[in-house]
């Protein structure tokens, strides 16, 4: 079956109420209709979905949804069942239902009321459901996720490995959609050949997401103070933010819920009922915050999350570019903001350490991108859709502006003698060093791997001495940016010129680099402004009535809000108040079925709306702590005066050495002395202890970075900490 642009424009107003479509939804859907086979990337919140549940609802049969989550499911379903005044054009059969409930999923689909059936693939395994597939009509199979199948991809499941065979036993010539927001070549390759889907039709989406406003901060000390300030700002808006440590998502919804915030902690170490019941305080809105790991969130189908934060840097651009994609996915306002420390990067390379060295490797380069992208001064949006090859005008693209080095710009110098001097550089070494190997050249600095290659005796060792390896690194970034150099992943990060570095060697033209970031603190008004939102709602009082109405009526029917209608669908109401059905019916996202199914009470609330809310900012706040520490410092107090030795203090706490001295740092800061002689003399000899409580009487900052700089290695970073509590206690307690 084909349809006219005109048929699939009323299918798209009749099931979901939109009069246009997004992106290539429309091709998409045509190739569909054709019975051809389908490839669809598109990123997390391009309407990826619609792909396929269109096409469904038009076709004749039932088509199979693979999906790798329970929870995913049902969200999806939910929402279909929302579109439709039939309760079973949508199910699951997975292995949450009973004898039953599969009883009444097989009937639906016997009789032709089931359009969507979404299964797990392990379902599709079973001998009585693919005898049962056998004799109904099959419209086609969507692999959703379909990553899933990629040894490369994030989430390697052997069952998605064998769909292929799976689906040709359901029947012939029955066409396959597969569906991904995971970008790289390397993956997309692995899933056309083992879905062996050869000549499907590939439909690549763009990978901008102009409403989403990227922004990366310093991480320091009060980067919770500085959370809560950003959730306090945005009230009443519903939010994500990231944390790597299940035990750092725990006090960190401790303190939020402590300084007024609704929040509750998400992570894989609850059990599912837990897990469970925040999810769904969440997407019912009864909590405006989840602070979670990367557990949390794929396939949350929330469309208005209208913020994501990282408390700390993730391990990819990947998993970066997934996460904030979480925000925004109706279209308004969605602020992607990362709090971003190198130690923290230093800390994602220690837990790698104990990986085999191929992988090491990998997750090394990954993770370079990812600081590149935190210390980067170009435009984010540029740096990001870079990274998976495709190219965005900085100036004149859509969402331009929408980051923060875009509405702050760095200043700029000209480097076309120092870019010179790099490229020849990596030239004249063969080819075969990483960024690191590089800049040591360029400064002069030797090292095993330099002196086995004689590098410091070609003519570039030290011809970039009269700058610090900061300005090399940072140069180094651009130029691969700038498409002169290329990083060899496979290679383990090794840097080459590109055709275009060539050119330049051989041409220098200009080259203006960006001076890098100046972490200094965001000014407040960029955290508003940062989005296109709810500009246009004429009443916001309107629109919290029309938002409560909305939560109780998904309460009453057991769905979360937005499966009763959408944000853009309430502030259109806000904008036109509607008050008949057939106005409701003009409304963003409102089709038929929605409307019979839910429009009643609002119309009848926008008629009866009179009185206006006057809306009070939130005062600036004092951040209150969780109390729950004072018991572990008491411990620590006790056991450093019984001189018991650090790793047994920490171990009893269930820490690590690290995390005690951070512990310890908190008393000490805050005023208490702590002797800890007895442990300092057994790792630091008198010299070293005297050479370092020089350092510390005469530094002008107390902080570990000059330490280690001024050292240059001779000590450990915890041998510093343990020092400077020593130095704080004796001489500032």
């Amino acid at each position: 079956m084909s349809a006219s642009a005109m048929e699939l424009q009323e299918a798209l107003k009749k099931y979901f109420g939109f009069s246009q479509f997004k992106g290539l939804q429309e091709q998409v859907i045509s190739n569909i209709l054709g019975d051809n086979d389908t490839f669809v990337i598109m990123p997390t919140g391009g309407g990826k979905s619609l792909c396929y549940q269109l096409p469904a609802l038009m076709k004749e049969g039932t088509a199979i949804v693979v999906s790798p989550l329970i929870a995913l499911m049902k969200n999806q379903v939910d929402a279909i069942r929302g579109v439709s005044s039939e309760e079973g054009i949508a199910h699951v059969l997975n292995s949450s239902l009973n004898k039953t409930e599969i009883k009444k999923v097989k009937s639906d689909i016997t009789n032709g009321v089931t359009k969507l059936l979404y299964v797990a693939p392990e379902s599709l395994t079973k001998e009585e459901n693919i005898e049962f597939f056998n004799g109904v009509a099959i419209s086609f199979v969507a692999v959703d996720e379909a990553h899933c199948i990629s040894e490369w991809g994030h989430d390697f499941r052997p069952e998605y490995r064998n769909l292929r065979k799976i689906i040709s036993r359901l029947g012939d010539n029955i066409p396959i959609i597969g569906l991904t927001a995971t970008a790289t070549p390397k993956v997309q390759e692995d899933i056309i050949k083992n879905l062996g889907m050869v000549d499907a039709k590939v439909f690549k989406a763009s990978f901008n997401r102009p409403n989403l406003f990227y922004e990366v901060r310093p991480k320091t000390k009060n980067v919770d103070a500085d959370i809560i300030r950003f959730v306090k700002q945005n009230s009443g808006k519903s939010g994500i933010v990231y944390c790597l440590s299940r035990k750092k998502v725990e006090e960190l919804a401790q303190v939020l819920q402590v300084n007024g915030i609704s929040a509750v902690p998400y992570h894989a170490g609850f059990d599912a009922k837990t897990r469970a019941k925040y999810q769904d305080m969440f997407l019912m809105e009864d909590v405006d915050v989840v602070v979670a790991t990367i557990a949390f969130g794929m396939g949350i189908d929330k469309p208005d999350v209208r913020f994501v934060i990282h408390h700390d840097i993730p391990k990819s651009i990947e998993s970066y570019y997934q996460e904030t994609g979480r925000a925004g996915r109706d279209g308004g306002e969605g602020h992607c903001l990362a709090y971003y420390a190198y130690k923290d990067v230093e800390k994602l390379e220690k837990f790698m350490s104990g990986k085999p060295v191929a992988e090491q490797e990998i997750g090394q380069a990954l993770l370079q991108e990812i600081v590149a992208y935190a210390e980067t001064s170009m435009s984010r949006r540029k740096f990001i859709l870079h990274y998976f090859g495709e190219e965005f005008d900085a100036v004149n693209g859509e969402g331009a502006d929408m980051d923060d080095n875009a509405r702050n710009p760095k200043p700029k110098e000209e480097a076309k003698d120092n870019v010179v001097k790099l490229l020849r550089t990596v030239k004249e070494t063969n080819e075969k060093f990483k960024t690191k190997e590089i800049v040591n050249t360029l400064i002069g600095k030797t090292n095993a791997l330099i002196t086995s290659h004689k590098t410091d005796e070609r003519e570039v060792f030290g011809i970039g001495k009269d700058k610090d390896a900061f300005y090399w690194k940072a140069l180094s970034r651009q130029t691969i940016v700038a498409g002169l150099m290329k990083k060899e992943i496979e290679r383990y990060g090794v840097l080459s010129l590109t055709k275009e570095g060539e050119a330049f060697l051989a041409q220098p033209t200009s080259f203006l680099m960006t001076l890098d970031h100046e972490y200094s603190e965001a000014s407040d008004d960029t955290i508003v402004t940062a989005g296109k939102g709810s500009a246009n709602v004429a009443d916001e009082a309107l629109l919290k009535l029309l938002k409560d109405l909305r939560k109780k009526e998904a309460k009453k029917n057991d769905v979360p809000p937005f499966v009763v209608f959408q944000d853009p669908s309430l502030e259109d109401m806000a904008l036109k108040y509607p008050i008949s059905m057939e106005e409701l019916l003009n409304i963003h996202g409102v089709g038929e079925g929605k409307a019979k199914k839910y429009g009643k009470p609002f119309i009848s609330l926008i008629n009866n709306y009179v009185e206006e809310n006057d809306i009070v900012r939130p005062d600036d706040l004092v951040v209150k702590s969780t109390g729950a520490n004072s018991g572990l410092k008491l411990y620590i107090i006790q056991n450093v005066d019984r001189k018991l030795p650090l790793d047994d203090i920490a171990s009893a706490k269930g820490l690590e050495l690290p995390e005690l001295i951070k512990e310890m740092e908190q008393i000490v800061f805050s005023g208490t002395k702590l002797n800890l002689n007895y442990w300092i003399d057994e790792i630091l000899d008198e010299d070293q202890q005297e050479e370092i409580h020089e350092y510390f009487l005469e530094a002008e900052t107390d902080t570990i970075s000059a330490a280690m700089e001024e050292f240059d290695g001779d000590y450990e970073d915890e041998e510093l900490r343990l020092y400077r509590l020593k130095f704080m206690s004796e001489v500032a307690n």
